[in-house]
């Protein structure tokens, strides 16, 4: 639930950022409710908001989303589900839902699938909720960057990550990575840097 109300709460920032660039508060919610991806949401904004096509837009927002698929080959022998339940689960399937799932895997499969399915489908709710919220309210609220509401998702999913780095070698890594981000950011496309680490993270593991 901490995690499910820390981030469903950055969907006001989202919601606010749609209307402020040209959405309407309709499109704004399908979108929530749709793409439920919000690096991929925001990048729709951005790219829409700067004046690109909608093909850009999508391509921008399919990449970020490139995650979500890896996410979903780890958790699917873990949930064994079929049917609608499936494409619901490949529906909550994110950072979040996927980063509690796998910090329960020590206390067996049952743990995993609550943990799974309570964190997707409650960020799901707030997420939505919120987009709501932020989108009627955008003209009221102002600049949203000015509640510091984007730090709430990369402190929540660093809370998640940081416990299952258990050697020096993997928390150096993470701490590598998180530089090179940082540096990259004012370099490459929104998103992207990120994207990057990956690599990093590909070549120290085929080199080992």
């Amino acid at each position: 639930m901490s995690v499910s109300i820390t981030v469903g709460a950055y969907g006001v920032a989202f919601g606010a950022a749609a209307v402020a660039n040209g959405f309407s508060v309709l499109q704004a919610c399908l979108l929530s409710l749709l793409t439920f991806s919000g690096a991929s949401q925001f990048a729709v904004v951005g790219v829409i908001g700067a004046g690109g096509s909608s093909i850009s837009a999508i391509a921008t927002a399919s990449l970020l989303g490139t995650r979500n698929a890896l996410y979903g080959v780890i958790m699917a022998p873990r949930l064994r589900v079929k049917g609608l339940k499936r494409v619901l689960a490949a529906q909550i399937t994110i950072d979040e839902s996927t980063g509690v799932a796998l910090g329960q895997e020590q206390r067996g499969d049952e743990a995993v699938q609550k943990g799974f399915w309570y964190t997707g489908i409650g960020v799901f709710v707030f997420w939505n909720l919120f987009t709501l919220a932020g989108a009627l309210g955008a003209q009221a609220m102002g600049d949203v960057r000015s509640f510091g509401l984007d730090s709430a998702v990369p402190a929540a999913f660093l809370g998640l990550l940081w416990p299952r780095l258990t050697s020096r070698s993997e928390k150096f890594l993470a701490i590598i990575c998180a530089v090179f981000a940082v540096v990259m950011t004012p370099i490459l496309p929104a998103g992207l840097p990120i994207i990057a680490t990956a690599f990093i993270a590909i070549a120290i593991g085929l080199r080992r």
